[in-house]
């Protein structure tokens, strides 16, 4: 939204001669200022839209124009408005309109009301004044006997049906109603004439001379004589076709996009709900979700004139590939859905592939030559209380988001099998940052073990997470996904406070113990990660020494000075040790890794694998280990080799020279109280 003059002067504008109000420009714009103001409390966007439309019924604006023009200058302000405002406005506006006219009914039934009971003491000066309401009355009025038969209307009654006087004299209410109405308003009389109800108000249909239609809102009260029994009936009945007609409009808009003229989120929610709603046998629904793989680029590059134009010509291909009754809607942005009933896998398979042929048909926008490719995710299933829209859903935009991950410009369908997987991946990504509040990561380590004699050198502080869903999960569930969505930042701190807080704590226990960290990529480019390291050891208490962080080689070869390597040389000065996890299974050289300050290297499990039964050992895995062995000796680095899980393989590793080596066969991953007790 602009700044708030400028926006309360476009309101001005927008509102000025919609309607016949005694407001000069100065007063017009105070109006729209105190507007604007009301726009701040969109805390609550149903009571804020209903202030907003009884303010401009309260200040006279009752011209069809003046919610039109509010609506449509809300909407040009969608990015700071909240989509659901412009609809709770003209409601408010409606409901607000509603009342000052049922007000005038109501003081127009009373008037007749009065006209009646006064008539026994002052029958002449009573029927002046009713001849007065009946005669100048904005709103039609006709008076009719019990059985129908109109006996006398007023002339705005006249004007607004286009009959004259006499012409209702000769006919009965139901020759004016519109069939569909007709049988729910006898009902209501029935219920006036046997004492059920004195009045009823209701809107219907009536019929005009020239032939058309207009809405009204009808209101019937019943005149009984002095013994109480019905001899009259009042009808007043106004004409609200204007209104009628601008609520199917909002209703219209409100569900249906303003871009593509395509169903909106909304009614595609509503129509797959009825879908699945459906209790025949056979029922299934379909659903092919889609967006488009280069819209954004197109929509940067170009412009969102191009871009809108893009969305609208795709909106029409999709529509003309649909048949049968299918629903398109758009979702928002590039996203679009089409909805099918009773659709089988093959059908389901073939409206998929039409989907994506007419969106790759090349488009000229513009003057552009475009060809654009659609990533469609395709899922079917029957229609019952078995399945609901969030479940189908979710099904569909899992497959499509394996459609993108799959290359793009692709057709994806559902698999409840790998379905089931990625499910689990959502669920943990979502339940991943409330995790650590909710105290579910705890910390295990496993023995860092010196190959020469077996005694104990360190630890390494290997995560756990206690999911309450899924049970106890190691960091390869997890850790990709907390980096993915940030949470390895907050993660990887609680780590390093944790495990320097633990080690410390078991100072006297365990002297000198290395403890060995892993910090994970984005921790390591992360510019606070030095402050981090020296705010766990002074927290603690725990000796800088004692500490190394393991990084994987990708993570450290950076032509960046002053990314991860300076950072490494600002630790490795506080006397903390760097170990490079994983080695080999990078991009890294020695030479490389020679010029930051690396102490060791861990071998990764895999190149012991041709080394578990030595007599038997695979030649290039054993020439592989040993030079890696023989080069870091050579740069002052210790070797460090992973997954040692026998007593032959840990000699066969000694005697190729490796330093230190950790797996099952010194200690799986435990508390460091067991560690301690050992």
């Amino acid at each position: 939204m602009t700044g708030r003059a400028d926006f309360a002067g476009a309101w001005a504008d927008a509102l000025e001669g919609t309607s016949f109000v005694a407001l000069d420009r100065q007063e017009l714009e105070q109006l729209a200022l105190r507007l604007t103001d009301l726009l701040d409390t969109t805390a609550d966007p149903g009571r804020t839209g209903e202030r907003i439309g009884y303010a401009l019924v309260d200040a006279h604006f009752t011209g069809p124009a003046a919610l039109e023009r509010t609506i449509t200058l809300l909407t040009r302000a969608e990015d700071t408005v909240p989509a659901a405002l412009p609809g709770a406005i003209a409601a408010g506006y409606i409901r607000a309109l509603l009342s000052v006219v049922l007000t005038e009914q109501e003081q127009i039934r009373q008037a007749a009301l009065h006209a009646r009971d006064r008539a026994e003491s002052a029958l002449e000066a009573s029927e002046a004044r009713f001849g007065a309401v009946f005669a100048d009355a904005a709103v039609g009025i006709g008076i009719g006997d019990v059985a129908g038969h109109i006996l006398d209307v007023n002339p705005a009654l006249a004007e607004m049906l286009g009959y004259p006087p006499e012409e209702f004299r000769r006919r009965t209410v139901s020759d004016f109603l519109h069939p569909d109405d007709a049988a729910s308003v006898w009902e209501d009389y029935s219920a006036l004439i046997e004492g059920r109800k004195e009045s009823f108000r209701t809107e219907k249909r009536f019929f005009r001379a020239d032939g058309g239609t207009i809405w009204t809102q009808l209101t019937v009260s019943l005149i009984r004589d002095g013994d109480g029994n019905p001899t009259f009936q009042a009808a007043i009945i106004e004409d609200v076709t204007d209104r009628h007609r601008l609520t199917e409009q909002l209703a219209y808009e409100a569900s249906h996009d303003p871009l593509t003229d395509l169903p909106n989120r909304a009614l595609f929610l509503t129509r797959l709900a009825e879908a699945l709603a459906d209790p025949a046998p056979d029922a299934r629904v379909g659903l092919c979700l889609l967006d488009l793989d280069s819209f954004k680029v197109i929509n940067d590059s170009l412009g969102h004139t191009v871009g809108d134009k893009l969305l609208t010509a795709v909106a029409d291909r999709l529509a003309d590939a649909v048949t049968g009754g299918g629903l398109v809607a758009r979702l928002g942005g590039d996203e679009f859905v089409v909805l099918t009933r009773r659709a089988e896998p093959a059908q389901l398979g073939t409206l998929a592939r039409n989907l994506h042929a007419a969106v790759a048909a090349p488009l000229d926008i513009e003057g552009y030559q475009l060809a654009v490719t659609a990533s469609i995710g395709a899922v079917e299933a029957p229609a019952g209380n078995t399945t609901t829209p969030a479940d189908l859903i979710r099904a569909a935009d899992i497959t499509l988001q394996q459609a993108k991950a799959e290359g793009r410009g692709r057709v994806v369908f559902h698999d409840p099998d790998r379905n089931a997987t990625q499910l689990t991946l959502y669920t943990l990504a979502a339940t991943l940052p409330g995790a650590l509040d909710r105290g579910e990561f705890t910390l295990l380590y496993q023995p860092l073990v010196r190959l020469a004699d077996a005694s104990l050198l360190g630890v390494e502080a290997l995560l756990r997470w206690e999911h309450p869903r899924f049970g106890t999960l190691g960091p390869d569930h997890f850790i990709g996904l907390a980096e993915q969505t940030g949470a390895i930042l907050p993660l990887g701190r609680w780590i390093l406070a944790e495990a320097c807080r633990t080690a410390a704590a078991y100072a006297d226990a365990l002297p000198d113990l290395l403890l060995s960290v892993n910090i994970a990529v984005r921790q390591l480019q992360h510019p606070g990660l030095v402050d981090d390291v020296t705010r766990a050891l002074a927290d603690s208490g725990l000796p800088a020494h004692r500490l190394q962080l393991e990084v994987t080689e990708h993570a450290v070869m950076s032509a960046d000075p002053d990314g991860p390597p300076a950072a490494l040389r600002k630790l490795a000065e506080l006397g903390v040790r760097i170990a490079i996890d994983d080695f080999g299974t990078g991009y890294s050289n020695l030479a490389y890794l020679r010029r930051l300050p690396v102490h060791d290297l861990k071998l990764a499990g895999e190149f012991l694998d041709g080394l578990r039964d030595p007599e038997h050992a695979d030649p290039a895995d054993l020439h592989l280990v040993t030079t890696l062995i023989h080069l870091a000796h050579g740069l002052d680095l210790t070797v460090t080799a992973e997954a040692v899980e026998t007593e032959a393989q840990a000699n066969f590793l000694r005697e190729l020279g490796a330093d230190t080596a950790q797996g099952w066969y010194y200690g799986r991953p435990t508390r460091l109280a067991d560690i301690a007790g050992r």
